[in-house]
């Protein structure tokens, strides 16, 4: 199983059920049923896994190419030698193409289950995964379609808890996992494989634009994140007060901001990967917090 699980990154997959389940807890502003709890983690879990699978699937002859001269340390929070188990050879593709299919058919009847909606969302972040991967030697303007991709599943979220929500504060979250995606996790996850990357030819910002764009790319999109998080309680209908703000900014700063000035200042690849490792754990700093401020409410 380790295979399959590091051909869909499970450990950063669970991080990255953090969004969602922060984005539901503060629309809903009070803990959904358990049974709705139940079906929404089982959904979640199976999409990350099935979509992270994808990404592998449709771009194993780019990966191949890419670590013909062995595969980079990667990051803590994906540090295992089966990474990218396809192009490794270590797992057949028949064997990832079944596993992505069977989590894939589990998220769709989870997604019906819980709003035909996210049935439409589910498919069209698959539809933008594989844009994604297409694109790797195209533009590096494909860092827009991963936004879109992550910030699938927190607007799932919202349709959730919401079967017909407003779109004004939907685009707001929107914005806010859209510019965490390309500033925390995209440009960061590019930079730490430019190596790599330069022998496909890849599109990427960092080879494109070079690194000191790059991170200023990086440390805009990072303040943009923070700066939007200030208005989020706006979409709650819980009193969110200045405690919940600050709490919230003093994550994004320490997260986000501070190590991506790092890499703005240095231009480092280590310091790409420290930044990535951070900002994957940003949602879940979100998620204890908006926990503990529903309690409190």
């Amino acid at each position: 199983m380790k295979r399959f699980f590091a051909l869909s990154r499970t450990t950063h997959g669970v991080l990255d059920l953090a969004m969602p389940g922060f984005v539901a807890l503060l629309w809903l502003g009070d803990f959904p049923q358990w049974q709705v709890i139940l079906v929404s983690l089982i959904t979640a879990f199976a999409a990350y896994t099935a979509i992270y699978a994808l990404n592998d699937l449709v771009g194993i002859a780019m990966d191949k190419e890419k670590f013909v001269g062995g595969i980079n340390a990667g990051y803590s929070v994906e540090s295992s030698d089966m990474r990218y188990p396809l192009a490794q050879n270590i797992l057949p593709y028949r064997s990832g193409l079944l596993w992505f299919f069977g989590w894939f058919a589990l998220a769709l009847m989870g997604s019906y289950t819980l709003n035909p909606a996210i049935v439409v969302i589910l498919i069209a972040a698959a539809i933008l995964e594989v844009i994604y991967c297409l694109l790797l030697k195209v533009t590096y303007l494909r860092t827009f379609v991963s936004g879109l991709v992550k910030s699938s599943g927190p607007i799932a979220a919202i349709y959730v808890v919401d079967p017909h929500p407003s779109l004004q504060p939907v685009l707001l979250i929107l914005a806010w996992v859209f510019f965490w995606e390309i500033g925390g996790q995209n440009v960061p996850a590019d930079w730490n494989d430019t190596v790599e990357d330069q022998r496909v030819n890849a599109k990427t910002i960092p080879l494109q634009l070079g690194t000191q764009k790059a991170g200023l790319i990086v440390l805009l999109t990072l303040g943009m994140t923070i700066i939007i998080s200030m208005f989020l309680p706006l979409v709650s209908p819980l009193n969110l007060g200045w405690p919940y703000r600050l709490a919230s900014a003093l994550a994004g700063g320490y997260l986000l901001f501070k190590a991506g000035y790092e890499l703005y200042k240095n231009q480092e690849g280590r310091l790409a990967a420290k930044l990535f490792d951070n900002a994957s754990y940003y949602p879940m700093a979100q998620l204890v917090i908006i926990a503990i401020s529903v309690l409190l409410n």
